[in-house]
């Protein structure tokens, strides 16, 4: 296509893809209502007319029908270009299930290639580490279905240095998913160090601070209801006040180096290690462009070291996650 992006490409596993992804999730989960089938399909053949390379969904998002839609678009995409999809974590008559048992991994893996339309996943994530199964049962469970012929490459998300150890000790791991950005630089502890000595490419998904740091919303009235981040308390009370604080001069930063905040924090991201891939979302085809664009930002020492001195760790007023979440999770953590 004549607007094709001549986008630079990173290793995802064994795999070849674009810097720049496209998180899926967007288009029908978490963020308020899903949005209109045609604007859904919309955005994602724009990202594929963009030459966007890697694209993101999971069972939870939508409940099947983020799967169903990356499926139905993407069904005869051709052979570079990546659908990773995630197990673990699921929905169930309405309601959100943890499950890393062999016998689930193997069973949404059979709904996932059905809403994929596909017989073969290309790169499948562990959503959630199941604390009461250990990881090595649950990635056991899922290098069976890579022999079966029914998963290329595994990963996994949000698990510590020390989780991802043990499980690519059971079945080379291929990609690690882990929430990184500016205000979000848990990462940093021990997860990126231990990817990059294992060859794991870190995928960081919201990169761009949940939209938060790219000035929306410009208060929490703003969210629609129903949207996750109405439980999070970095967009609560007082620490959305202090966090609004953190954008004025992030807005000024990217106006030195001619470019947009969100521009600016997925250049961040990709500026601190070639292992390093992101994924952000979005229902917009003018933010889609704008993400991809920051593929040939090359940020120099200087505006990577006022960016570390802005956004220190810890510096994000509040948690992540509600507590009520925060233990499903297994990263290190900044305390936040």
């Amino acid at each position: 296509m004549k607007d094709r992006m001549a986008l630079a490409t990173r290793k995802l596993g064994p795999f070849e893809v674009t810097a720049v992804g496209f998180g899926c999730m967007n288009l029908s989960h978490g963020y308020g209502p899903p949005q209109p089938r045609e604007v859904a399909e919309r955005v994602l053949r724009r990202a594929l007319d963009l030459g966007v390379t890697h694209f993101d969904t999971a069972a939870l998002y939508g409940f099947g029908i983020n799967e169903k839609l990356v499926g139905d678009v993407l069904r005869d995409r051709p052979a570079h270009v990546i659908v990773a999809s995630k197990c673990g974590l699921f929905g169930r008559d309405g309601k959100r299930v943890i499950d890393g048992r062999p016998e689930s991994i193997r069973a949404l893996c059979e709904e996932s290639l059905r809403n994929l339309h596909s017989d073969r996943i290309d790169l499948y994530y562990l959503h959630r580490w199941d604390k009461r199964v250990p990881i090595e049962e649950s990635v056991g469970a899922m290098s069976e279905l890579v022999r079966a012929g029914k998963v290329r490459a595994i990963g996994l998300s949000e698990v510590s240095a020390g989780t991802l150890r043990r499980a690519h000790a059971a079945h080379p791991i291929a990609a690690l998913q882990s929430e990184y950005s500016l205000w979000t630089r848990n990462p940093e502890i021990a997860v990126l160090a231990e990817c990059q000595r294992l060859g794991v490419s870190l995928v960081a998904f919201s990169p761009l601070s949940r939209g938060f740091l790219c000035g929306w919303p410009a208060r929490p009235t703003d969210l629609a209801d129903g949207d996750l981040r109405r439980t999070m308390p970095r967009f609560q009370g007082g620490n959305f006040e202090e966090n609004r604080r953190l954008i004025a001069p992030l807005q000024a930063l990217a106006g030195r180096v001619g470019c947009s905040i969100a521009q600016l924090m997925l250049a961040w991201v990709l500026a601190r290690d070639r292992c390093t891939l992101v994924i952000p979302g979005t229902t917009k085809e003018t933010h889609l462009a704008e993400n991809c664009g920051a593929d040939a930002i090359r940020l120099d020492v200087a505006t990577c070291a006022q960016l570390d001195a802005l956004f220190p760790p810890g510096k994000a007023s509040g948690a992540r996650y509600p507590a009520a979440t925060r233990v499903e999770h297994d990263t290190e953590e900044f305390g936040s």
